[in-house]
């Protein structure tokens, strides 16, 4: 019998599996089976390796589907999203994203729709991996100012945590508008404009805030 399996990547403090689990469920899935991998970078530590990760391999059958909350869950480099995506559709598992509702099914057979899947699939791995280093840029600008001047003024507290801001800059490179990023994220619009007009003054900020 097919089933649902919701695997989820926690790397940080503020990140909650009951949080991306909860969007799931909100979504529609209804998960017959949970995975999740704590404090593991999607940047250096592939799919295949992290303890839970490479559980997928072995539970995943043909007809199952996978669901992750956005590929940046499998993982941040280019090369292991899009070889872990491909290698479980020729598996005949299909693998669905909360956020935007992507699907991506190894059983289509028309060259026009495999052609949109494979450039779908190149593209948001390698936003995936861009964001990653982004983030990585401006994380260390943050902690270079507060080494520089221990009491520099950090501004007011974000009104974001680096789940939502991760949610915002992944709709942001889905071509999702400010309200419906909104909507996902329990933030104001105010908030998304924000961060999509400086984001690396966002990503700073929660730098600073160690957040």
């Amino acid at each position: 019998m097919a089933k649902t399996v919701f695997y989820a990547r926690v790397s940080t403090a503020d990140q909650t599996l009951e949080h991306q689990r909860r969007q799931a469920e909100l979504a529609g899935f209804k998960i017959d089976q949970e995975i999740a991998d704590h404090g593991v970078s999607g940047i250096s530590t592939k799919l295949a390796e992290r303890p839970q990760g490479k559980r997928l391999f072995d539970i995943l059958r043909p007809s199952d589907t996978l669901v992750v909350r956005w590929v940046d869950r499998l993982g941040r480099d280019y090369r292991d999203v899009s070889d872990s995506i491909r290698l479980f559709m020729r598996d005949g598992v299909v693998i669905k994203t909360v956020i935007n509702a992507m699907v991506f099914d190894g059983a289509t057979k028309d060259p026009i729709q495999q052609a949109v899947r494979d450039a779908l699939i190149a593209f948001m791995a390698a936003t995936a991996e861009a964001q990653a280093v982004a983030t990585k840029e401006a994380q260390k600008a943050g902690i270079e100012d507060a080494k520089s001047d221990p009491r520099s003024y950090r501004g007011r507290k974000p009104s974001y945590d680096r789940e939502a801001f991760d949610t915002v800059v992944t709709m942001l490179g889905t071509g999702a508008g400010a309200s419906a990023i909104a909507k996902v994220t329990g933030l104001t619009r105010q908030a998304v404009l924000r961060i999509r007009e400086d984001r690396i003054g966002a990503e700073k900020a929660l730098a600073m805030w160690a957040l």
